[in-house]
């Protein structure tokens, strides 16, 4: 339930420094608000892609400009400069630079949870909740609608999708094509953030499958790899179209929620010495 709060910068919940910036955030129950503060000289590509691990910032960004100038430049060449009292939108595969010497100060209110954050025990385990999605039947519908609507297409899912990925406090590690991989601190997160993307991908036309997965996980630089990545492609492969299918110890994680699942039961899934028992969300409720 919504209620009364307020939050200042000046007594931040977190704050996350890297070369020649910083950012503040605050936290309103689940919504991450951050103030960035980028001096003269800033530029994502070298200050904070060591610490993303991608080639290209892939955040979403959504916030006000408080003071200065920044330059945004997207992969395809595009390039924006805002500067105080704009309201600005970058999408997900850009770069960024400081225009000028002032710094750069502005509020985000869309991806200030987990930018700017070191990648969590670069090349060590930790215990992850895996999204894995697929575009049902995409060879089909990329012949049907043509090489440049479907790339378009792609690329509004993949923004979508990334919206809703951080909106629900996750992290986009990469797009694979015909769909996303994502990870998450939570299963009712990942749970939530997968129905929600399968929601707004409908609205293009484009039904998802997705299979979900909680285990041990390595961070590479723009990738995640183990044994629970996998399990989550093959419970996804498994998936008919708009259905989410998680493994059973998503389900037990999730126990006590309203979360409702239907038992299909265990597989033999390839890859895995054991079978696995799998559940599919239920769209009501239990």
């Amino acid at each position: 339930m919504a209620r009364l709060q307020r939050k200042r910068f000046s007594e931040p919940a977190e704050v996350r420094s890297f070369p020649n910036g910083r950012v503040d955030t605050v936290e309103l129950d689940d919504v991450v608000i951050g103030r960035m503060t980028y001096e003269p000289g800033w530029r994502w590509s070298n200050d904070v892609k060591p610490i993303a691990g991608t080639d290209r910032c892939m955040a979403h960004h959504i916030g006000v400009v408080l003071q200065g100038r920044l330059r945004a430049e997207m992969d395809d060449g595009t390039e924006m400069e805002v500067g105080p009292g704009d309201i600005f939108e970058l999408p997900p595969g850009h770069d960024a630079w400081v225009v000028g010497d002032i710094p750069w100060v502005s509020v985000d209110w869309e991806a200030m949870r987990t930018f700017g954050r070191a990648i969590e025990n670069r090349g060590e385990r930790f215990l992850a909740t895996i999204l894995l999605t697929d575009i049902v039947e995409s060879t089909a519908l990329a012949s049907r609608l043509g090489e440049a609507v479907w790339r378009e297409r792609v690329a509004v899912h993949n923004e979508r999708g990334q919206s809703v990925i951080h909106r629900f406090g996750g992290h986009l590690v990469k797009t694979t094509g015909d769909g996303l991989l994502a990870r998450f601190d939570g299963a009712e997160r990942a749970i939530d953030a997968a129905r929600a993307v399968l929601d707004a991908v409908r609205t293009i036309d484009l039904e998802i499958r997705a299979g979900i997965e909680t285990g041990e996980v390595e961070l590479l630089p723009g990738d995640v790899r183990g044994l629970a990545v996998h399990a989550a492609a093959r419970i996804m492969a498994e998936a008919g179209p708009g259905e989410i299918l998680v493994s059973g110890t998503v389900r037990d994680l999730v126990a006590g929620t309203d979360l409702g699942f239907d038992d299909r039961g265990e597989h033999e899934l390839k890859g895995l010495t054991t079978p696995r028992r799998i559940f599919a969300l239920l769209s009501e409720p239990a």
